[in-house]
């Protein structure tokens, strides 16, 4: 779960930096909130920050990773660093009791520690309530780092009382990397970059039978609608919606379908590193020369559209025939 110096800059520079200047500086929040959506490094850099706080041979706030501090946090076996993770569906008040008393003995190794929240919005009240209560006394060798996608689910009074880091999405460019790095077939790397902006999802649907054959199906179907309706309602017919049944599923093909369009006017402004098929890249060129601005921006609005009334649990197969007309005529669904 640890990340090298040069790797939180690139993943999250504001952050980082932010962070990095305080420890330099030597003035650490007390309590501190990582804010920001699924698989933006705010874990590693709340292993990072307790690595800055325990490490014997900082070099201006960047801490070694190479010490016995360092490589104990980093491999979670350090005992003045604690971890507390929903138990179940939700944080409870006898975790953060436990914690209390913890944090009421003095360190194992030195006078400091830290407590990590993941998760921090699935505390129930009475969990929430008792956490308040220790932020509001805080010790002075003791740092809370809380860690949220939801921050709007969280007691006002408890974010009040810690210094907000946000954490920005990765840019699709620089997440198509880090797949690529790990393995993934750049040109799955390029679409996944588009969809997910967790790691692990991405590797994991890099294989996913079901995920590549999806893929494929939205390719024929987007052919299908060049030659003709008819063709596109029997390739509807008889591949798509044996292949996406659920709700979350149908929406995945919707995204896949608005990435196609959103490739075409890529290609009208020579954007061709955000592709997110540039296995198509021969086919596609030939359809953003016949094709206008207007009519692709008519379509994508189609395509969002059709996503707004999946939610407000419209007919799947109803609404999927209507998105297949009003793409062949390229105006938005009424």
């Amino acid at each position: 779960m640890a990340a090298t110096w040069n790797e939180l800059q690139q993943w999250q520079p504001l952050a980082a930096q932010m962070l990095v200047n305080s420890l330099s500086k030597e003035r650490v929040a007390h309590a501190y909130l990582f804010e920001g959506a699924r698989g933006t490094g705010k874990k590693e850099m709340a292993v990072f920050l307790a690595q800055g706080l325990f490490c014997l041979n900082p070099d201006h706030g960047v801490p070694c990773m190479a010490c016995d501090h360092c490589m104990r946090i980093k491999s979670g076996n350090h005992p003045d660093i604690h971890l507390v993770e929903p138990d179940g569906l939700s944080i409870k008040k006898d975790q953060i009791k436990a914690l209390q008393e913890e944090f009421s003995k003095s360190g194992v190794e030195s006078r400091r520690k830290v407590y990590i929240l993941t998760f921090a919005d699935k505390m129930t009240s009475q969990a929430a309530n008792s956490l308040l209560k220790f932020l509001e006394e805080p010790h002075p060798s003791t740092t809370a780092i809380l860690i949220t996608e939801q921050m709007h689910q969280m007691l006002p009074t408890i974010l009040s009382r810690c210094q907000h880091v946000p954490f920005q999405s990765l840019t699709p460019v620089f997440f198509k990397e880090r797949l690529t790095e790990q393995g993934v077939h750049p040109t799955m790397a390029a679409l996944l970059s588009k969809l997910t902006n967790q790691q692990e999802e991405g590797i994991r649907l890099s294989t996913d039978e079901w995920f590549v054959q999806g893929r494929k199906i939205m390719l024929k179907l987007y052919e299908a609608l060049k030659v003709h309706p008819f063709e596109a309602m029997t390739r509807l017919q008889g591949e798509f919606l044996p292949h996406f049944k659920e709700k979350d599923q149908i929406e995945l093909s919707l995204d896949l379908f608005l990435h196609i369009y959103k490739d075409l006017l890529y290609i009208q402004t020579d954007k061709h590193d955000h592709l997110s098929y540039p296995d198509q890249l021969e086919v596609f060129q030939k359809d953003a020369l016949q094709t206008s601005t207007k009519q692709l921006s008519d379509q994508l609005t189609t395509i969002l559209e059709a996503k707004r009334k999946l939610h407000q649990n419209m007919n799947t197969q109803l609404l999927m025939e209507q998105l297949m007309l009003k793409l062949q005529g390229g105006s938005a669904l009424v």
